[in-house]
């Protein structure tokens, strides 16, 4: 498979993760699940469920970013910083059984002081790459 093949369906894994950051989104404006981040009744919430698979489902982007061997300034930096390897630990905490309610993976996470805001522009950043990256090859593949 070329990476021209490649491209599109690394979008589609971005698909996936932003349909669950949309999801955590709405929840987040219409259940004002905001109080107690840490609270049992916030971990079982639609909203943590669907900030768990956004953040799983992002770090799979980065691992096809990385293994297609894709390059942007922008987000290239972002993948510098410290937060990528907590992201990947939180996705192993939320996607391999763990004994305890809330994993320290998970809660590491959720402690770094720009772990959102990060999140939310890498994840802004990889879309607005593929979406256009996916059109560019496809008008490339008409041609």
């Amino acid at each position: 498979m070329t990476k021209d093949e490649a491209v599109p369906t690394l979008d589609r894994y971005w698909i996936w993760s932003n349909l669950m950051r949309l999801n955590f989104d709405r929840e987040m404006t219409t259940s004002g699940s905001r109080a107690d981040l840490g609270s049992p009744v916030y971990l079982a919430s639609k909203a943590f469920i669907f900030m768990s698979y956004w953040y799983g489902g992002l770090y799979v982007v980065i691992e096809g970013w990385r293994e297609l061997e894709l390059r942007d300034a922008q987000i290239d930096r972002m993948l510098e910083s410290s937060n990528v390897k907590l992201l990947k630990r939180y996705r192993h905490g939320a996607f391999h059984f763990q004994r305890k309610w809330l994993d320290q993976r998970m809660t590491e996470f959720m402690a770094a002081p720009d772990g959102v805001s990060w999140v939310r522009r890498l994840s802004s950043g990889l879309g607005n790459y593929l979406r256009a990256e996916v059109k560019r090859r496809s008008k490339k593949g008409r041609a």
